[in-house]
């Protein structure tokens, strides 16, 4: 294993595997030709969602979005996993192999969910969009959100999404998230990313940032090394604006830049790393010599 994931050193476990749950007519072509990289060296489990007799494989999908997505009214309903996500897309994550479950696994899963030969613990939904080579990251949840600290998985959510971009080759990934979550800090360490849609009032929550990255592996690691992104330092340098959590205004404000077409701008993942949720983040554009 690279000596990167030391800390995600669950990933040794010959009982846990990454898995692709696609309809065959979505299989991947080369699945990880595009970025060079050797983090995920096991084979993947292929799991059709159509077969009945994977139902409690997906039963399980559905408990963890709900445990991850409900307290906030934001879990997904089933016609929607069905038809937006199944359908067009792919669904990606890592599984255990259901007769090693340890007690906390175990203890967290009804019993009324059905047992399959492997049991996930994560998804990562992404569907390919008619801008050719970008996919739209639809939904990221993992049973961290319902373990205990000492029991969680580390990195598990980050290498989940990690693993799918991997896996399909994307080259562009959109996506979505609302200013102040923590996502915000796990969804910048896949690249430079760019804030494309600061206020969407057409979503049920407005005070949602949606952001655009060329994956670019390099910044994978830092989500590890903690390190400061020299090359995005370089590159990209901050203005006077600033998103606040808190203040609807300052994301109306920054929409109608992009309205304008005064961006792009951009997000600092080193910033997001170090503040806290509800602090203002600066708001990033290219530097004049570039």
């Amino acid at each position: 294993m690279n000596p990167l994931l030391s800390k995600s050193d669950w990933l040794n476990s010959e009982d846990i595997r990454p898995y692709v749950y696609l309809r065959p007519e979505n299989q991947i072509s080369k699945p990880g030709a595009r970025h060079r990289l050797d983090w995920f060296d096991k084979p993947a489990l292929t799991i059709n969602p159509l077969a009945i007799a994977e139902l409690p494989f997906a039963e399980h999908i559905y408990f963890i979005e709900n445990a991850a997505f409900g307290p906030a009214q934001m879990a997904m309903p089933r016609w929607v996993f069905y038809d937006c996500a199944v359908l067009p897309g792919f669904v990606s994550g890592f599984a255990y192999r259901t007769s090693k479950l340890p007690a906390a696994l175990k203890k967290i899963f009804p019993p009324n969910l059905g047992n399959s030969e492997w049991t996930p613990l994560s998804l990562f939904i992404i569907i390919p969009t008619m801008h050719k080579g970008e996919w739209v990251a639809h939904n990221l949840c993992s049973v961290n959100s319902i373990l205990p600290k000492e029991e969680q998985f580390y990195g598990l959510g980050f290498l989940s999404k990690a693993f799918g971009l991997w896996y399909a080759n994307v080259d562009q990934c959109t996506g979505m998230t609302q200013w102040g979550s923590p996502a915000l800090k796990l969804h910048s360490h896949y690249g430079h990313l760019e804030v494309i849609g600061a206020y969407a009032p057409v979503h049920s929550f407005a005070k949602t940032v949606t952001y655009r990255v060329i994956v670019d592996t390099h910044n994978w690691e830092q989500f590890y090394t903690k390190e400061p992104d020299l090359a995005f330092l370089e590159k990209f340098g901050p203005t006077q604006i600033k998103i606040d959590p808190q203040n609807e205004k300052s994301m109306i404000d920054l929409q109608l830049k992009i309205e304008r077409d005064e961006g792009p701008f951009y997000l600092n993942a080193g910033e997001i790393a170090q503040a806290g949720l509800k602090d203002p983040l600066s708001i990033y554009r290219l530097k004049s010599n570039y």
